[in-house]
């Protein structure tokens, strides 16, 4: 996952801190000019390196990001902000090496006792440096803490978004058909696990995901964030299973389940296809007017294969394959 691999950001205290003790230590080393420069360079260079790393450990939101991820990173967190403070750090950087640059120079043209002054006085310039991107830092640091516990979604892999009032059988046919390859991620904005499950159909590996607090429910009772997550899911679908409960057993009549059906359908568009499929179908005459398209009883393991078939066939998924000829 993108965001899974990025490292710790530290605190600009701490970076100070590091930077300080460790020109002090190099300066010990050396004498006169020499041990000033050292400590003038040394911390330069652990702060410069230091906040060029942290910067560089993040995919470029404009060109590296895939549109589910980024939208579903704003819903967390200001992508925006997160942006600037990323760039407040790089010009931190260049600003602490143009400062130990500029030192250096002094250093070399002056006597013992102004170099000096000139590397304490380049230190405190360094220190200001980072008292003003202390927020920024923090942002960052705040920001990588909660993408990177996000679910692994690959957006590279064809995806069915199952859909659905709670308690149609949704969790049961994800379970059913993806059986011990399934994982329960959360989501920061809802209250239940989002059940991420992987399938393969000629050697093509598909996920199904159950988003239990975004796809189960009228969009007016969703907030704004939750409103966002089902935005980043519109890039994700390849395909949409909607589960109907005949029976109402579920505790939402028919006619309110297919009223959510027809908002999932203008949600996702015509060019993500939508299969109604009718879970607990020995209840199946009271849609058969409804337009559906399947039947299945996932308890009694009835037609749950044939409609994971026709969902991959909705998907109509061709992968890339090499040509004897490499073209």
């Amino acid at each position: 996952m993108i965001f899974e691999g990025l490292p710790t950001t530290p605190r600009a205290e701490e970076l100070v801190d590091k930077a300080f003790s460790r020109a002090a230590r190099a300066g010990r080393a050396k004498r006169g000019h020499e041990a000033q420069e050292s400590m003038l360079r040394t911390a330069g260079n652990v702060l410069s390196d230091n906040l060029e790393n942290v910067v560089t450990s993040w995919p470029d939101f404009g060109f590296d990001v895939d549109p589910f991820y980024y939208e579903l990173a704003d819903a967390i967190v200001d992508v925006d902000r997160l942006r600037q403070a990323l760039s407040q750090v790089m010009w931190a950087s260049r600003q602490i090496e143009e400062l130990r640059d500029e030192y250096t120079t002094k250093i070399r043209n002056s006597d013992v006792d102004t170099a000096r002054k000139h590397r304490k006085q380049a230190f405190a310039r360094m220190a200001d440096v980072m008292d003003q991107i202390e927020d920024d830092l923090r942002y960052i640091g705040d920001s990588r803490d909660q993408l990177k516990v996000l679910p692994d979604i690959r957006p590279d892999e064809p995806a069915i978004v199952v859909a659905g009032y709670p308690n149609v059988g949704k969790s049961s046919f994800v379970n059913r058909v993806t059986r011990a390859s399934n994982q329960i991620a959360e989501y920061p904005f809802t209250t239940k696990g989002v059940q991420i499950g992987h399938f393969e159909r000629n050697h093509v590996r598909y996920q199904i995901v159950d988003t239990p607090g975004l796809l189960d429910r009228p969009e007016d009772e969703r907030n704004d964030i939750e409103r966002q997550a089902v935005s980043a899911l519109e890039h994700l679908a390849d395909a949409v299973v909607f589960v109907l409960d005949p029976s109402g057993d579920c505790g939402y009549p028919l006619d309110v389940q297919l009223e959510l059906r027809e908002e999932v359908r203008e949600l996702f568009g015509a060019d993500v296809p939508l299969l109604t499929v009718a879970n607990k179908h020995d209840r199946f005459e009271a849609v058969k007017a409804e337009s559906v398209d399947a039947t299945m009883s996932v308890t009694e393991e009835e037609n749950v294969e044939t409609v994971l078939d026709m969902a991959v066939d909705a998907v109509g998924y061709e992968p890339d394959l090499p040509t004897r000829d490499g073209e």
